[in-house]
Formats: C-alpha cells, sequence, structure tokens
C-alpha cells in the first residue's frame, strides 16, 4: 500500500501496516517547513488548540514549547494529544476526531480567555471562523508549512500502472488533492480505475472523487485506528480475490 502522508508520520504508519503483515511504499507529499513567525506571550491564553503533530515539532526545533506547558491543550485527535503528553503538556484532551469535533469541544468547554492556535500556513478549515459565533477568540500563528513535492517518481507511477501497489493511504484533503493533480496525466485509466484509495473521511476523499477514482474507502472514523482496520479490510478482500 502506498502511505502518502508526510515524516515522521508516513514512517508510523509503514510500521503499523507491517505489524498487520502489509507491505508499504513510502511517498510523502508535503515536506516540513519551521517557520520564523512571531509567538504571542502565553500569559492570558486559556487553552492552546492543535490540529496537527507538526505544530508541536515546529515549536520544539524553535525551542519555544516551554512557556506553553502549564496550557491546557484541546487536541483534534488521539495521536496529536498523545504527542502533547510526549511534550511535557499535562492536561490534555482530545476530541477523536477532525477540525469540526474540535471546534464543538471548544465551544462547549467554554474556556475562560482567548485560544493559542499554533498552525500550519495552509489549513483546509478555519477553527477562528468556527469559534467566533460562540465568544470563543482563536489568536493564530503560523508555525508551520507543508510544502507539496513537485512530482511523483517513475518508479511509483510503473508500480501503480502495473498494478504492484494496490491501494493507496489518504489522511488529508490536501494529499488528495495533490495526488490527484500529479497522477492525472501521468496513471493511465486502467490503474486509475484499479487504485483503491482509502481516505481519513468523506472530505479528504472529494478530490479523488473529482478525479474520477472510483475505488474509494472511508475510515469508519476519523482516526489512525480506523484507517488500519481499513486497510487491513481491503488487504484480505484482495488476498480472496
Amino acid at each position: 500500500m502506498l502511505v502518502t502522508r508526510p515524516e515522521p508520520d508516513a514512517s508510523d504508519t509503514a510500521a503499523r501496516l507491517a505489524a498487520l503483515d502489509i507491505d508499504a511504499t513510502l511517498c510523502p507529499l508535503l515536506t516540513h517547513e519551521t517557520l520564523s513567525t512571531s509567538l504571542p506571550d502565553a500569559e492570558g491564553f486559556a487553552a492552546l488548540a492543535l490540529t496537527s503533530a507538526n505544530a508541536l515539532r515546529a515549536l520544539e526545533e524553535r525551542h519555544a514549547l516551554k512557556p506553553y506547558r502549564g496550557l491546557k491543550v484541546f487536541a483534534v485527535g488521539d495521536r496529536t494529544a498523545e504527542h502533547a503528553r510526549a511534550c511535557g503538556f499535562a492536561d490534555v484532551e482530545s476530541a477523536g476526531g477532525a477540525l469540526a469535533d474540535l471546534a464543538e469541544r471548544l465551544a462547549h468547554a467554554k474556556p475562560g480567555g482567548p485560544i493559542f492556535y499554533p498552525a500550519g500556513r495552509n489549513q483546509s478549515g478555519d477553527l477562528a471562523k468556527s469559534l467566533a459565533p460562540y465568544g470563543v477568540m482563536v489568536i493564530t500563528a503560523h508555525v508551520y508549512a507543508m510544502n507539496p513535492v513537485s512530482a511523483l517518481p517513475d518508479k511509483l507511477i510503473g508500480e501503480l500502472d502495473d498494478g504492484t501497489i494496490e491501494a493507496a493511504l489518504f489522511y488529508s484533503r490536501r494529499t488528495a488533492e495533490i495526488f490527484a493533480g500529479l497522477a492525472a496525466s501521468r496513471l493511465s485509466r486502467k490503474a486509475q480505475r484499479q487504485l483503491g484509495v482509502l481516505c481519513l473521511s468523506e472530505t479528504v476523499a472529494g478530490p479523488l472523487i473529482d478525479a474520477h477514482f472510483v475505488r474509494i474507502g472511508l475510515a469508519d472514523y476519523p482516526s489512525e485506528e480506523a484507517m488500519m482496520g481499513l486497510a487491513l479490510s481491503v488487504a484480505r478482500d484482495q488476498n480472496a480475490s
């Protein structure tokens, strides 16, 4: 199976696939860049919102995590929550889903002050806009960028065309958009019809559906565990056929 997410998550996913006896081919479609934007003082914030562990990695790289460790963390999902705890945050709550779930959790929490949101430069949603109707102020700082690759390797195109790679995993709408764009002029129609594209959510699947990929698989809920369950199910079906 093709793993499209950026490192180090790609290697983590490959290890999980290996534990399920599924061979993985890594082709991260985004590369991480830490940005040198200014950061707000931690004093006065009620909590920290996280939609990706990449934000923590960027703050770690800048040696800027320490002032924020006393804040309560609202993380988009369990994996990001785990990373926050590993970084020394004591009070961490997972929304267990996607951006909409995080926004809902924050709206119900009614924090007693503004939320600091270290985010990526390219975001598929707007947390501040989502929470504005609830009177929750979000201060966003773009602390990292995920830059797209410019092309798919020739070897990968060959493996997709000849069916060596039977399915691909997509965890974000942006990686799905990048793959659809890069594959459009290079993949054969047959390969496009036969490739299973396994997606974290319907939103992630959108660009692939628009690009006429037809073997769409959706995780039962937006988590790594659900994606592994989907991958295992597809692998079993392929082995049976």
